[in-house]
């Protein structure tokens, strides 16, 4: 179990120090959420003391308080309405490059900061890669709303369910203020059509569902090795 634990932190840590790579110096950049971004934070900390000058908006309170830990400047969408690029974690990528997002509830944050980038970097393991997009599927929507938006997404097949917060009760507040429904889905064979079903529901904030920018995404798969790229 420890052996299978740290292959994956170096797999998550190659794909991690590739993307931070890949940024060149005066790059606005978005910056995900998750322990594989992490990952490329450290490496662009290492980047920024010999030199490297760049500025990055982060997706949550989690990464701002990393970024700072690690000495990036930070900026806003406010400042910087477009983005060289964005680099973030994924649940699952498919072939095509459609993602399902959000196990860390940011993916609103995430979803605005990959649509205002020219390029979407996509760091995950190996596991992270389907041949078909399925299970969880998180999706923000408004307290007001919860009980209707969980009646809708049964009608659309799915198995919704309010995410409990740990170390405190009740559900999950994401940084917006808002509730996280997990619904899993068997099989999600038509993810465009089903994002957009979502989205039509009234009190949905954002779905975990990314399908609308596979032109512009590359994928970076870590492994113990060598990371490959997926464009």
């Amino acid at each position: 179990m420890a052996e299978h634990s740290e292959a994956i932190n170096a797999a998550k840590r190659a794909a991690g120090y590739h993307a931070a790579d890949m940024v060149e110096d005066g790059m606005v950049l978005g910056m995900g959420t998750g322990s594989t971004v992490f990952y490329m934070m450290e490496r662009l900390s290492g980047r920024i003391r010999d030199g490297l000058s760049v500025s990055g908006v982060p997706t949550s309170y989690q990464t701002a308080i990393r970024a700072r830990e690690n000495n990036i400047p930070l900026t806003t969408l406010d400042d910087n309405p477009m983005l060289d690029l964005a680099i973030d974690g994924a649940d699952q990528v498919d072939p095509a490059r459609c993602l399902i997002k959000g196990r860390g509830a940011a993916h609103t944050r995430e979803k605005c900061v990959a649509a205002a980038a020219f390029q979407l970097i996509v760091v995950v393991d190996e596991a992270k890669i389907v041949k078909r997009l399925s299970g969880m599927v998180p999706i923000e929507c408004i307290p007001f709303a919860a009980t209707p938006v969980m009646n809708q997404l049964r009608s659309f097949g799915g198995v919704p369910r309010l995410r409990d917060g740990t170390k405190k009760d009740g559900p999950v507040i994401t940084d917006n203020g808002n509730f996280i429904v997990d619904c899993r889905f068997d099989e999600i064979d038509n993810p465009t059509e089903l994002e957009a079903l979502i989205a039509m529901v009234p009190g949905v904030v954002e779905s975990g569902l990314f399908t609308g920018f596979t032109d512009k995404t590359t994928v970076i798969v870590g492994n113990e090795k060598k990371c490959r790229v997926i464009t």
